[in-house]
C-alpha cells in the first residue's frame, strides 16, 4: 500500500497542494479589499474555465487510479497533456494572466516581498529556464515552494492547478499534466545588497 501512495503523489508530479494558511495580517486584508476587486473575479473565471475543460479532457483516463506502475503513470500524464494541447492549440501568454491581472499580481507580490520571503522563494527555486505556453514543465526540474504568506495573498486555485516560480517569473502550472498554462515575466523584483540579499 505504501508504494501505491507514493505513486499517487507522483501522478501530481511531486507538487504539494497549495493551500493558503489563514492570515490576519492587516496588509493582506487591506490589499484584498482595496485592490483585487473585479480582477480576482476575472482571474478565477479564467482559471475555472480551464479547470472545467480539463475535467472533460480527463474523462476516460485513469488519472486517479492507484498504481505502482511508472509506465502507466507516464502514459496517463502524456495522454492528458496531449489532449490539453490540442484543446488549447491557440493558447497565448496573457490568456489567463491578462495585462490587468498581471499588474495586480505584481503589486501583491511586491507588497509581500521581504528578505525572508525572498529567501523562501529562492530556496528550492529551479531558476529561469525557457518555457512555452501550453508546453511541458521541464522534466527533472524541481517545483519551487510558494511561501504561505504569498499563497494567502493570491487567489486560490482549483485542484491540480498551482503557482510556481521560475527564478523571478511566476507560472501557472497544471501539475496533473505538467503543462504550463500561463506566465508573468519578472513577477517579483527585489533590490540586492552588497551581500546579495534582498532588501527594500
Amino acid at each position: 500500500m505504501s508504494q501505491a501512495i507514493v505513486w499517487i503523489v507522483l501522478i501530481a508530479f511531486q507538487a504539494t497542494p497549495q493551500t493558503p494558511s489563514p492570515s490576519t495580517d492587516s496588509t493582506t486584508a487591506h490589499f484584498s479589499v482595496e485592490v483585487w476587486g473585479d480582477t480576482a473575479i476575472d482571474f478565477r473565471t479564467r482559471v475555472s474555465s480551464y479547470f472545467q475543460l480539463r475535467s472533460e479532457l480527463e474523462k476516460g483516463l485513469a488519472v486517479n487510479a492507484v498504481t505502482n506502475d511508472p509506465v502507466q503513470i507516464r502514459m496517463v500524464t502524456v495522454a492528458l497533456a496531449k489532449r490539453i494541447r490540442v484543446a488549447r492549440a491557440g493558447a497565448r501568454q496573457g490568456d489567463v494572466f491578462t495585462p490587468a491581472i498581471s499588474a495586480v499580481f505584481k503589486k501583491a507580490l511586491q507588497l509581500e516581498m521581504d528578505t525572508a520571503t525572498w529567501a523562501a522563494v529562492m530556496d528550492d527555486n529551479p531558476g529561469e529556464f525557457s518555457v512555452q505556453i501550453n508546453g511541458s514543465y521541464r522534466e527533472g526540474k524541481p517545483f519551487s515552494t510558494v511561501p504561505p504568506s504569498i499563497l494567502a495573498m493570491l487567489p486560490t486555485l482549483p485542484s491540480g492547478v498551482e503557482y510556481r516560480f521560475l527564478g523571478r517569473h511566476l507560472v501557472l502550472v497544471d501539475t496533473r499534466a505538467s503543462v504550463i498554462l500561463d506566465r508573468i515575466p519578472d513577477a517579483i523584483k527585489c533590490k540586492k545588497s552588497d551581500q546579495g540579499t534582498c532588501y527594500h
